[in-house]
């Protein structure tokens, strides 16, 4: 007897080192901004076959809503580490700032955030790590404020980033003139209403792009935006722009994007295995 609790005890370290040892590893790194002058936090999550293989991954970028910061997916959805390594790639989550919406503001000279996510945050990843650097091996998503700068972003930058994906995004600014800080990204509504209406992903996917990314929108039937994410969608259907669009029961909290983020990724995952198949 007393020698099988022994092996027990035993299978249950190997087990448990075993369970310890092959999870993804996640790392909170600055990136220093040429055109805003400063280091800007980041974390990022490599797989565990990063340690043991020699190949390159693709990489998804992963965007904060407003009032956030680059820890709140690890931090909220820790799950995403087991993503990492259920589908072999990187994550990385960037720092937007708590209300950028992503943007490089013409008002606010200090918030360059669309020129530091597009590019200045790639370009170092890509140096620093065993990535794929390929629009085809690139995707950016995010919740509300990071679900409209990932859709923004990824249109105006489609030959960095080959697919997009939006959680509860703010689509349609036009609503919000008054709330959410928008005021002091774009300035004011009448003297700077060509930028506004510039600035909606909704106007925005009626504009060329280098190539249209992949693109998924997903929103909770009782989320506060869903009325914009519909219309979203009838814009691109009459566009004729192929997309995913989900719709389920939720609301627009952490509970919602739990659950959103899987649908997020194995989109992505698809889509990085149709591109390598090319």
């Amino acid at each position: 007897m007393k020698h099988f609790f022994t092996i027990l005890i035993l299978s249950f370290i190997s087990v448990t080192f075993f369970q310890t040892s092959t999870a993804a590893t996640v790392d909170t790194i600055n990136i220093y901004s040429n055109v805003m002058r400063k280091n800007i936090r980041c974390v990022v999550i490599l797989p565990e076959s990063y340690k043991i293989k020699t190949h390159n991954y693709p990489v998804v970028y992963l965007l904060h809503g407003h009032s956030g910061n680059y820890s709140d997916w690890i931090s909220k959805v820790p799950q995403v580490k087991n993503y990492a390594d259920e589908f072999d790639e990187m994550i990385v989550c960037p720092d937007g700032h708590v209300n950028s919406w992503y943007f490089d503001s013409e008002v606010d000279t200090t918030i360059k955030y669309e020129t530091y996510i597009s590019s200045e945050v790639p370009h170092y990843i890509d140096s620093a790590y065993k990535t794929i650097s390929d629009r085809k091996a690139r995707a950016i998503c995010g919740l509300s404020m990071g679900g409209h700068g990932a859709l923004f972003i990824a249109w105006r930058h489609s030959d960095i980033f080959g697919a997009a994906g939006s959680m509860s995004g703010v689509v349609d600014l036009s609503h919000f003139k008054n709330q959410y800080q928008l005021i002091n990204v774009l300035g004011d509504t009448i003297k700077n209403y060509e930028t506004w209406q510039k600035s909606s992903v909704i106007n925005v996917v009626e504009t060329a792009t280098y190539k249209q990314p992949a693109l998924i929108i997903d929103c909770g039937i009782k989320d506060i935006f869903i009325n914009a994410n519909q219309e979203l969608h009838k814009k691109l259907l009459g566009l004729k722009i192929p997309h995913d669009y989900i719709e389920r029961p939720g609301e627009h909290n952490w509970q919602y994007w739990k659950n959103a983020i899987q649908y997020q990724l194995l989109f992505f995952n698809k889509f990085f295995n149709n591109s390598q198949a090319e």
